[in-house]
């Protein structure tokens, strides 16, 4: 693969978003819209990515620091434009230059890779990923001639009746040769109804000088959405908690309502794993076989859960593990702790893992059972094969095979009853 700069266009308004940031750091599942962007421009291999910022910079350049190189582009007049802004990072370099934006955060790597392949295997100056509408109301239209080479992409508003026919739209994603975009973006000038510098106008500079130019067809249209508003940004939530669902499923996991189980990226969960509805499961959870999870159960990141496991209804786990076999059935909490195999968790008990400063540790060792209504106030270690009796606060160290009381004896006072205590009052 040659030499791979990304240049990310994350400079404009998001007027229809309200907002008092960018809208490009607004967030999917935890991930701003234009880290995963970043994220995508990564794996590919990009030897440099460029950030094309302008309005609300500072809210981008604060998420993206130390990971990308930052132009500004001080006037909005269009993508061109906003691509010439980072012609300094691209004079003398050579390979392709891969443009991107920080509202469309859905393409597949897979799905560039292969633009980039196409561009290098079929020498291609310039290649386009494109897509097919029923209805491309709205979108730029791609020009072919009789071989089926792109010559021209016309803009809606610039378009003529005959061309607004065609189903075939510019999604806006280009891989370009990086010393022929540099002769051609000299060439644009802002000759259109917009009045702007349009990039697509180096499709038609390059075509006219017999460059060859080609265009990839995205297979899934979803891959192109990009964010203008909230709406957008809950439809592109729904695809892509349905494509992350997805593929668990294929995977050998059973969901019972993918409408309302939110898993987030990189969780890996092994085979026969049944996951309850309205459960999430955050970044980089691991989770085993044969497990159940939820209903109602949130899986914070830090968390590993092995083979045969339960993790019940309205149950907290924080940076917790869940050894082979242990059970936390229900309203628990287990944050910053480590549980032992065929350990069972009682009803209501929670980990005191927070001291108003710092977080501590709680381990409970194998075989152990946790009755109901347990306060483990961390630091703390409960042995092998231990019981702790129901409604006990554990603030020491239980050594294995013990019974661990730590309760009130009961107190009775008899003829105390809510009735008497508010005629006292009176």
């Amino acid at each position: 693969m040659e030499n791979i700069i990304t240049v990310i266009m994350a400079a404009g308004k998001g007027t229809r978003m309200k907002t008092n940031k960018s809208k490009v750091v607004h967030k999917i599942y935890g991930k701003e819209l234009v880290t995963r962007v970043v994220d995508l421009a990564e794996r590919i291999g990009s030897d440099e990515i460029v950030a094309v910022v302008g309005h609300q910079k500072e809210s981008v350049e604060e998420v993206l620091k130390g990971r990308v190189k930052f132009v500004e582009q001080k006037e909005l007049l269009g993508t061109g434009h906003a691509l010439m802004q980072a012609v300094p990072y691209l004079e003398g370099k050579k390979g392709k230059v891969v443009i991107l934006y920080g509202d469309v955060p859905l393409i597949r790597e897979d799905t560039l890779r292969k633009l980039i392949n196409k561009s290098e295997t079929e020498s291609e100056y310039a290649t386009l990923l494109t897509a097919i509408y029923d209805n491309p109301t709205g979108y730029g239209r791609i020009i072919r001639d009789i071989d089926g080479r792109v010559t021209e992409i016309v803009e809606e508003k610039d378009a003529t009746d005959e061309q607004r026919k065609i189903r075939e739209i510019n999604s806006g994603i280009y891989c370009f040769d990086i010393p022929e975009l540099l002769l051609a973006i000299k060439e644009i000038t802002p000759n259109n109804a917009q009045g702007e510098y349009y990039l697509t106008d180096v499709i038609k500079i390059m075509s006219e000088k017999g460059l060859k130019t080609g265009a990839l067809i995205v297979e899934d249209n979803t891959e192109i959405l990009g964010v203008n508003d909230r709406i957008q940004l809950e439809l592109l939530t729904r695809v892509l908690r349905m494509r992350i669902n997805t593929e668990h499923m294929k995977n050998g996991v059973t969901i019972e309502d993918s409408n309302c189980t939110y898993i987030y990226d990189d969780v890996k969960i092994g085979r026969d794993t049944v996951i309850h509805p309205n459960t999430t499961i955050k970044d980089g959870v691991v989770i085993g076989e044969n497990c159940e999870i939820g209903p109602n159960a949130y899986i914070r990141e830090g968390c590993i859960i092995e083979n045969n496991a339960k993790v019940g209804s309205f149950v907290e786990l924080k940076k917790t593990k869940v050894g082979e076999g242990s059970k936390v059935p229900h309203l628990s909490y287990m944050g910053d702790c480590e549980i032992g195999k065929n350990v069972n968790i009682g009803c209501g008990t929670i980990t005191c893992n927070y001291d108003g400063a710092e977080k501590h540790k709680t381990k409970i060792g194998d075989d152990s059972f946790i009755g109901s209504n347990v306060n483990l106030v961390a630091p703390v270690n409960v042995g092998k094969n231990v019981v702790v009796a129901a409604g006990s606060t554990i603030t020491d160290d239980v050594p294995d095979n013990a019974l661990s009381i730590a309760r009130q004896r009961q107190l009775n006072k008899e003829g105390w009853s809510i009735k008497n205590k508010k005629t006292k009052k009176k």
